[in-house]
């Protein structure tokens, strides 16, 4: 059944920035792991889904509509109707993800990008990433 242009817009006016499923579900396991992170932290550049700001880790849940999850090879065709709106948009989007990981690379921290699907599906590989990760820049900084 076809969606009508007000469904449509009502179910995008309904994604959250910020809180979504995928982040909700790494930062329980985060907690669950006793990692003390900060989440959506607004003076970091991009404002990171979770931070670790004293070690300058940056982590981002990016959801496969909005990123362009294997946009080239798939997803791009998929848009039906309003294309070259949701074609510039979501092509901007990958472009900002790139720069601002280059950004706060040139700045020193460390930037983990995880796919929504990766998180719901293997949650706890996606934290054993950080985890590790964490623990590498703290023995790091100890040296």
């Amino acid at each position: 059944m076809k969606k009508t242009q007000e469904q449509i817009s009502k179910n995008m006016r309904a994604v959250k920035s910020k809180d979504s499923k995928i982040e909700l579900l790494l930062r329980k396991e985060l907690r669950f792991r006793h990692l003390t992170y900060r989440k959506n932290c607004g003076n970091v550049i991009g404002k990171p889904d979770i931070v670790f700001k004293g070690i300058k880790l940056a982590i981002f849940c990016d959801s496969e509509f909005w990123h362009g999850y294997q946009w080239e090879e798939k997803r791009k065709a998929e848009h039906k109707s309003n294309e070259e709106f949701w074609h510039t948009k979501i092509e901007r989007n990958m472009q900002r993800d790139k720069e601002v990981t280059e950004q706060l690379q040139s700045q020193g921290w460390t930037v983990l990008r995880f796919w929504g699907k990766e998180i719901e599906k293997n949650t706890a590989a996606c934290a054993d990433i950080i985890q590790a990760k964490v623990e590498e820049l703290k023995n790091n900084g100890k040296k």
